[in-house]
């Protein structure tokens, strides 16, 4: 039985290779995108490159503004002197429990 984790996988791959291939179709071969839209060809090799560039940059932007966000409204975290000394504390209260017991 396939899953639902495994069809929506399969349907990225599928949507990824085709998604892919036309694209390089388009980039080695756009006179068959110009035919059907009589848009020149340095047009379709113009946007068939500056669509995906502008997508990375601004993904690459987004993953940089979601770094500073997350750094800016993160506390810091405590100094390893006071987790050292807290868990100095928790040992020595539980070597006195046992003592007691």
């Amino acid at each position: 039985m396939v899953s639902k984790d495994q069809t929506i996988g399969g349907i990225i791959f599928i949507v990824c290779l085709l998604v892919a291939i036309l694209y390089t179709v388009t980039l080695v071969y756009p006179e068959w995108l110009s035919s059907i839209t009589s848009v020149p060809l340095e047009r379709i090799q113009f946007w068939a490159v500056a669509i995906p560039v502008f997508i990375a940059f601004i993904a690459i932007m987004l993953i940089g503004a979601w770094i500073g966000w997350t750094m800016a409204t993160t506390p810091p975290p405590k100094p390893i002197e006071e987790i050292t000394a807290e868990i100095e504390t928790q040992t020595e209260e539980k070597a006195t429990e046992k003592n007691e017991d």
